[in-house]
């Protein structure tokens, strides 16, 4: 028998490479003025994005904000300041994952121009959100958070006392999605591992959360298929347009089964990291994958050998590595060695390296994010996860 879920209805999403070249149709069935929210610099070296900016100033009226790193509340109330009397008929998000959350949140604050400090969640002044938002239109450029498939829009303030938190509602979904994998050809190696590990994280961890269901399971296999064939041909080969779709569409799915199924201890984990140093998120992930999936797997076989997670993760061996008859044991190991053997093809940062020390173990463990942390698969102990943070320093 199915138990009873829910799923949150998705966006129009139009897939294929040359799908771009719809925007300007679909943006103007809202109107010609246009707030474009692109990165800092990469739009401007892609040819496929000039081309997209001359067709929209071809008919319309656009403004443009540039976004240089993960969005601050700071960033999201001086553009919804600067940009609400322009009043735009829409906003569009061109770029990764961080322009995607820094327009979803401006898209949804413009209307009331109220400040996103109103909304966030966990330190913000607890006001509750009804809309409406500006519609929102989103181009990925990188392949990892899926962000543009979810009502999340996460904003950090990276500093001692910082913090990571999102600003959510189902107004803040996209109208519509374009996945067009050209525009994710010019994205550096480096990038394109840290995302593409963030993607694969998200897939593993909704399909092992203790929220999954049949359908986010479906989904979640899926991109975990296209992770399997995409992530390190798009990374050593990156002119590979397979390649770099099938990240694509993992990717989106990823935002996909995240937003129904919850996520686990890697994420968990990433909220404080994220909060308190200067790692890229999709770093934080690819960093700890390997680590967590051992820790979670260790901890069911000493104390929950009957968790039917483990039936998950032996599934999971088998499709990554593509040998179907292996039994559970052996695809367990054969899963921990892959996970291994990709994190130090892809070269993920140690911890270290971005400043993390064992003295910021106790802030780190006292700050993990409960939310992500309600979906892994066991209850880690704080010595569990306090030796998973050290393995990665």
């Amino acid at each position: 028998m199915i138990n009873s879920f829910f799923m949150a209805s998705t966006p129009h999403i139009h897939f294929g490479a040359g799908k771009r070249h719809i925007l300007p149709g679909i943006a103007m069935q809202y109107g010609k003025k246009i707030l474009l929210v692109t990165g800092a610099s990469s739009f401007d070296h892609s040819e496929y994005c000039q081309e997209i900016l001359l067709s929209l100033q071809a008919d319309c009226d656009v403004l443009r904000i540039k976004v240089d790193s993960e969005p601050s509340p700071a960033l999201v109330d001086a553009a919804v300041s600067y940009h609400h009397a322009f009043a735009p008929a829409c906003v569009i998000a061109i770029g990764g994952g961080s322009t995607v959350d820094a327009a979803k949140a401006i898209a949804g604050l413009l209307p009331s121009g109220d400040s996103v400090m109103e909304y966030l969640e966990g330190v913000g002044r607890g006001k509750t959100y009804n809309g409406p938002s500006t519609p929102f239109i989103a181009l990925p450029t990188t392949a990892g958070t899926g962000g543009e498939t979810s009502k999340n829009a996460v904003l950090s303030e990276v500093a001692e006392d910082g913090y990571k938190k999102s600003f959510r509602h189902e107004d803040l979904v996209p109208k519509h999605i374009i996945l067009d994998p050209e525009l994710t050809l010019n994205c550096p190696a480096a990038v394109t591992a840290a995302c593409g590990m963030d993607a694969f994280t998200q897939l593993l961890e909704s399909f092992v959360s203790k929220n999954a269901n049949p359908m986010t399971d479906a989904l979640a296999l899926s991109g975990l298929q296209h992770i399997r064939k995409g992530l390190l041909n798009a990374v050593q080969h990156g002119e590979n347009i397979e390649a770099r779709a099938s990240m694509l569409y993992a990717s989106s799915i990823s935002g996909v089964t995240l937003a129904n199924a919850g996520l686990g201890s890697v994420h968990g984990l990433a909220s404080p990291l994220g909060a308190y140093f200067p790692i890229p998120h999709g770093v934080v992930c690819g960093s700890l994958l390997y680590e967590a999936t051992r820790t979670n797997i260790n901890a069911m076989v000493q104390r929950e050998q009957d968790n039917l997670t483990l039936k998950k993760y032996a599934q999971v061996g088998r499709l990554m590595t593509s040998q179907v008859g292996l039994d559970d044991q052996t695809a367990l190991q054969a899963l921990l060695e892959l996970l291994k053997s990709w994190s130090n093809i892809l070269k993920m940062p140690r911890l270290s390296s971005y400043g993390v020390t064992v003295s910021d173990m106790p802030k780190i463990i006292a700050n993990i994010s409960a939310g992500s942390m309600a979906g892994n698969p066991i209850t880690l102990t704080p010595k569990e996860i306090e030796e998973l943070i050290q393995s990665r320093l």
